[in-house]
């Protein structure tokens, strides 16, 4: 019995090892290597979903189509959320004919498990709107982490920017159209995934006009529990920040001199976790730690 457990044992953490290395590997943009670590980790357990997804997840980022749709469909036989259908990573599988299939199955299985939409085609296009927001995200992280270690943008992050840019105002004249066709979207209407998307595009577009003239609507979407409190912060701060006051809720960071993230600075920092909790936001430190790896030490109080 005792060998039996060790068995287990070591076939347990091997598996959890090599699902470690393969996310490290992905971070660093390893993709092969990423993908070697995956296998290696899906032929120790295949009933691991979440490494199974990732593995889809690698290939399709290095455009190997058929071998993502295998370990994607694989993945998914227990997944009743629309993650997949906002996930950046895949938008290299969208044109293929089978995307289809995922999507309706998807909507199918959340519908089941959550209940009806209301404007199931509204979430559909909001859904193929954030991927459009985020395509270049694993792209611009390669370029941060070049960034990081060499003190200088890479050489490929120029044509990137500016693709993401034009993209960027691609996606917001979209937005305009559907919120006219739709309306405003709630959690209700398309689910709290699809209604987060016109706040992402919102926050990417380049003119802070934009972004003052909807902050009024996002924040009631915050309030009334029908948006994205974490996007509307970024927005918020992100305004204050561009006009040159002190952020609100910690939301906005910088590359210091030693090319590590940081916050701009806070309007009354020692007050930042009431704010935040206001509108149901974790302390600052936490969320400090977590989203940069920084240390935010200002002692909290209370009014």
């Amino acid at each position: 019995m005792r060998s039996l457990c060790i068995v287990v044992f070591t076939f347990f953490f091997g598996s959890l090892f090599s699902q470690q290395e393969g996310d490290k590997y992905r971070r660093e943009g390893e993709l092969e290597k990423s993908i070697q670590a995956y296998k290696t980790a899906f032929d120790k357990d295949a009933t691991n979903s979440k490494n199974t997804y990732n593995l889809a997840c690698a290939y399709a980022l290095s455009h190997q189509i058929d071998n993502a749709y295998h370990y994607l469909l694989k993945a998914l036989k227990g997944d009743s959320s629309l993650w997949v259908l906002a996930d950046n990573d895949l938008l290299s599988l969208h044109d293929d004919i089978r995307w289809k299939t995922i999507e309706a199955n998807q909507f199918d299985k959340y519908q089941k498990e959550k209940g009806k939409l209301k404007k199931p085609e509204y979430a559909r296009k909001l859904l193929r709107l954030i991927v459009r927001d985020q395509m270049f995200d694993y792209h611009m992280d390669m370029a941060k982490q070049f960034f990081v270690k060499n003190g200088k943008a890479p050489h490929w992050y120029y044509p990137l920017a500016f693709v993401k840019k034009q993209t960027a105002k691609e996606n917001f004249i979209k937005l305009e159209k559907l919120i006219k066709n739709y309306g405003w979207p709630t959690y209700e209407d398309v689910g709290k995934l699809a209604a987060d998307g016109p706040l992402l595009v919102i926050n990417h577009h380049e003119k802070e006009a934009i972004r003052i003239k909807y902050l009024p609507r996002i924040k009631e979407a915050c309030v009334k529990q029908q948006g994205s409190c974490v996007e509307f912060a970024k927005i918020q701060d992100r305004i204050l920040v561009n006009t040159g006051k002190n952020q609100l809720y910690g939301m906005q960071f910088a590359y210091d001199l030693n090319h590590k993230l940081a916050p701009l600075p806070i309007l009354e920092p020692e007050y930042v976790d009431k704010r935040r909790a206001e509108i149901g936001l974790p302390p600052l430190k936490d969320y400090l730690k977590r989203k940069i790896n920084y240390d935010f030490n200002v002692k909290q109080k209370r009014k």
